[in-house]
């Protein structure tokens, strides 16, 4: 075991561009490397017992900054060389030459983010209550006929690290999650235009998230 990255894939380069760009103070950068002999574009989102958690897509298209936008509710994603269109998100694209040791994909390890199944969404959205300037993704990927949504989260750096979800029947198929500070439900939109809602971003994986501790999973 050892406590090199882990790599894990999104199911698009839509899903990795709101992942480094929606919602954000200011979007995140992305940096392009190889992995496994192909180019990709990857950031890190987390540390699981000192193991960084890296979040990656196959890139699509050469250029210098990876482009996210809404044209009506519908998002947009590309790449382009230049960041003219001010009423758009921007993730610059770093370009790693050589990727050193440190950053190069390990061997596994027996660490594993231990479930915790909430009752509801509601109490799902209730886990970002004070951290609206750097929300927490929600990741979206199925296990055993259900979909799970939740966060990645722990208390202490050194502690055990847990994912708090809720199970769904079906994929949303919406990419936000909005919510009120009241007692209504929250309910999944295309996009986080309305007033006066706060929003999470969902980010959809490509396979079944492979660090999470299923056989613990609550029946």
């Amino acid at each position: 075991m050892d406590k090199l990255p882990h790599y894990i894939q999104v199911s698009s380069t839509l899903e990795f561009s709101r992942l480094v760009c929606a919602l954000e103070r200011s979007p995140r950068i992305s940096f392009l490397h190889d992995h496994e002999g192909t180019k990709i574009l990857s950031v890190q989102m987390d540390v699981l017992k000192e193991k960084p958690i890296v979040y990656y897509t196959p890139l699509a298209n050469k250029g210098h900054f990876l482009c996210y936008a809404f044209k009506g509710e519908n998002e947009l994603s590309e790449i382009v060389d230049t960041t003219k269109d001010t009423s758009r998100l921007y993730s610059p694209i770093v370009k790693i030459k050589n990727l050193p040791e440190t950053l190069k994909p390990g061997n596994g390890t027996t660490d594993r983010y231990q479930p915790i199944e909430l009752e509801d969404l509601s109490s799902l959205a209730k886990l970002t209550y004070g951290f609206e300037d750097h929300p927490f993704p929600l990741f979206l990927f199925p296990h055993n006929e259900k979909w799970l949504l939740g966060l990645f989260m722990n208390f202490t750096e050194e502690g055990t690290s847990y994912f708090c979800h809720v199970l769904l029947d079906n994929d949303p198929e919406k990419p936000f999650l909005k919510f009120a500070h009241d007692n209504s439900d929250p309910v999944f939109v295309n996009s986080p235009s309305e007033h006066g809602y706060s929003y999470v971003k969902i980010i959809k994986l490509k396979d079944t998230h492979p660090l999470v501790d299923y056989g613990h999973l609550q029946n």
